[in-house]
């Protein structure tokens, strides 16, 4: 297996991994995000976020979405991980955990003082999975998000 930084050549490869993802997440029309989206995203001018592939013998068989956070309690950066995914054919096979272990020496490396990530409440295996590397649920933690046209909305009424 081998853990490896994506490429631009590799954003349909993402594409189609986080459609598999969507679909395993119940969400299978929730991908709006184009090829060029994602080539925008991760390899412009200014990325907005990081991705690697895990490969098994040349063929890609899961990945991790990631990016930066900020800590104003340390004062330093953090990593979020938004999405990681390993095709069902891999699982079971260590795919999961050497993602993880990879991102954890990327944050450790880059001086971070926090990994962290969401992970749906119906998804017992991969809290069960996290938690037996030493993740710990923030159960006092409420995640809040506003989209679409609230969001119109919430940005107009300063106006």
């Amino acid at each position: 297996m081998q853990i490896r930084p994506a490429t631009p050549a590799d954003v349909a490869t993402l594409r189609a991994l986080i459609v598999e993802l969507a679909v395993y997440e119940r969400e299978p029309d929730a991908v709006k995000a184009s090829e060029a989206d994602f080539h925008a995203a991760l390899f412009g001018d200014k990325p907005l976020a990081e991705a690697v592939l895990a490969e098994i013998d040349g063929t890609a068989v899961g990945m991790a979405v990631f990016f930066t956070s900020f800590s104003t309690w340390t004062g330093k950066g953090g990593l979020y991980l938004e999405d990681l995914f390993v095709r069902p054919e891999a699982r079971g096979q260590g795919v999961g955990k050497a993602l993880l272990v990879h991102l954890a020496g990327l944050a450790v490396t880059r001086g971070l003082a926090r990994f962290e990530w969401s992970v749906l409440d119906w998804n017992t295996p991969a809290i069960g999975f996290y938690t037996a590397l030493g993740a710990r649920p923030q159960d006092e933690w409420t995640v809040m998000r506003v989209t679409g046209d609230a969001l119109t909305r919430l940005a107009a009424a300063a106006r």
